[in-house]
């Protein structure tokens, strides 16, 4: 069994908010395992669902290049020792330049731009993961950096005609789904494409908690039904509350109404955000 260390504890408390007895002894009755001690405590109703947004940062930048055209797009995580290098010019002209290289040729070797960055900013310098979206039919391809550039965003969004594309109406529409994805931090575009593992888990959590332990059969269906209805608002795109419009409509109802506005059926195809940090060991 893993050590039940102080900072595992606090680790813990920080992923759920959790008293630290709590916390420990969740650890404990759990052999160690975070994640299965996570559920433990919010089983109990002393903790809220974890989100990968409020994993640990690591030092870095997210930057991105999106080709002339805008058909082919990449985001790009690149990691640092310390944030005074992350501000630096000279690794963000760095990481702009790795982005750009794998939009231009995903098959590119970094090794030798990355090693010749490390001598020249004397800080390791690791290109943690990248993201590569080139465009299938009409549509574009957008992203986005969060000011601080520690979150980005790479979308598609499709159009049945090619002039739908070109309008600046629509163009604007693709730019909005970016803050929004950057804003709410959507795990997947619809339900039908969330992991149905995490469905389970959610699910799981809810039926055995204690708050719901004695309730009827039926009623705790419902509760279940109603719980992960909430869910699917916070973690699918299509579900969440539009931002731009403080959440009075859904992001799939203004994509509607931009569908009719444009004469064009419009789609969110894909997308990934990055957060610096959430991919990284520990985090």
């Amino acid at each position: 069994m893993p050590e039940i260390t102080p900072q595992l504890v606090v680790k813990l408390r920080e992923r759920t908010n959790a008293g630290m007895m709590d916390c420990k002894k969740a650890l404990v009755e759990t052999g160690g395992d975070l994640e299965a001690a996570v559920d433990l405590l919010r089983k109990r109703g002393v903790a809220t669902a974890a989100k990968k947004s409020t994993r640990e940062a690591r030092e870095g930048v997210i930057a991105q290049h999106i080709l002339p055209g805008s058909r082919v797009g990449v985001l790009v995580e690149v990691n640092c020792e310390t944030d005074f290098v992350a501000k630096n010019d000279l690794f963000r002209a760095f990481c702009d330049q790795v982005a750009r290289t794998l939009a231009e040729n995903p098959g590119a070797d970094l090794e030798a731009l990355r090693t010749d960055a490390v001598s020249r900013i004397r800080e390791n310098i690791r290109i943690a993961r990248h993201e590569r979206f080139e465009l299938d039919g009409n549509g574009l391809i957008a992203a986005y950096i969060h000011t601080g550039a520690k979150v980005g965003v790479l979308v598609e969004v499709g159009a049945g005609r090619e002039a739908t594309a070109a309008s600046e109406d629509f163009k604007q529409l693709v730019k909005d789904i970016t803050l929004q994805i950057a804003a709410a931090s959507p795990l997947a575009v619809s339900r039908e494409q969330l992991d149905p593992a995490l469905v389970a888990r959610e699910r799981d959590v809810v039926a055995q908690s204690d708050a719901f332990k004695n309730k009827p059969p039926q009623a705790l269906a419902k509760i279940i039904e109603g719980k992960l209805e909430k869910f699917y608002q916070t973690v699918c795109l299509l579900d969440q509350g539009y931002v731009k419009r403080n959440a009075e409509i859904t992001v799939r109802e203004h994509l509607a109404q931009m569908s009719r506005q444009l004469g064009d059926e419009i789609t969110v195809r894909r997308f990934v955000r990055f957060q610096v940090g959430e991919s990284l060991p520990g985090a």
